[in-house]
């Protein structure tokens, strides 16, 4: 009689649970094998596991909240910015209206805060960038204008870095030795150009004009906007619409798309022109 094989009750139960876990043994090596590599050769996971992936999304929702808090937090200090008193005169002017010259320099002078003489300024939005010229304003800018004539001995001196003006003028012979300065002078805008007339053979009258009133204009280099000063508040409405009338008509209506008028302190007014 050949050999019998008695299996206990259970038993098959515990062979398929067996089997079972052998396969995704055998799955889990596949995984966790990488091509090309030789066989024993197993690559370590190293993703994050649920668990770990649950907390970052946890977090996530944290840091998420909190740019809105800095947002809300630099909305209240850009509406803060200015102070209460500067927002007080704002309101007492209409923001959409397009005021006479007149009747802005009034409500300019309402607006004054009293403390010191505040310069004018006129700021024009053109219609392209290159609209240059010079003009020698009826009453000046209220500004002492410091004019220099170039000469080794000034050379020197902005070589040490020393510059003690506004405007400076030069004869032609000069230039080469002006080249040694360029670089100082001319991202100040003093190097003398001939396009504004600070190249000329008779240096000592073009800087009486100068010294006179005369001023230079032009947009600024990436944009089409000219700022110009008209004089201060003390020079009262009369003369400070001479002076605006006088740098409308240089600059020329027809390259002026809008024009807005203030002092140092006070918001900006739409003017007519």
């Amino acid at each position: 009689m050949g050999k019998i094989r008695i299996k206990a009750f259970g038993d098959e139960e515990a062979e398929q649970k067996q089997k079972e876990e052998e396969k995704k043994r055998k799955e889990a090596k596949k995984m966790t094998k990488a091509p090309g590599m030789k066989g024993g050769e197993r690559v370590v996971s190293v993703g994050p596991s649920e668990e770990e992936l649950a907390a970052l999304e946890v977090k996530t929702e944290e840091v998420v909240e909190a740019p809105k808090e800095v947002q809300h937090k630099k909305e209240k200090e850009q509406k803060a910015f200015h102070s209460q008193k500067y927002q007080a005169l704002s309101d007492q002017f209409d923001k959409a209206k397009i005021y006479p010259v007149k009747e802005a320099l009034e409500l300019l002078e309402k607006l004054q805060r009293k403390s010191f003489d505040e310069t004018v300024e006129l700021h024009l939005n053109t219609t392209a960038t290159g609209v240059s010229g010079q003009i020698t304003l009826p009453h000046g800018t209220g500004k002492t204008t410091r004019v220099a004539i170039a000469d080794d001995k000034l050379i020197a001196e902005v070589e040490k870095g020393v510059i003690n003006f506004d405007v400076l003028v030069a004869e032609p012979m000069m230039m080469a030795k002006l080249a040694k300065v360029a670089k100082v002078l001319g991202p100040r805008g003093l190097m003398p150009n001939p396009k504004n007339g600070t190249i000329t053979p008779k240096p000592e009258e073009v800087a009486k004009k100068y010294a006179g009133g005369q001023i230079n204009f032009k947009t600024e280099a990436k944009a089409p906007i000219i700022h110009l000063t008209v004089g201060k508040m003390s020079f009262g409405p009369e003369k400070l619409t001479e002076n605006i009338e006088a740098l409308i008509a240089a600059v020329k209506k027809a390259n002026i798309v809008n024009a807005t008028l203030k002092s140092t302190m006070s918001p900006g007014l739409k003017i007519k022109l």
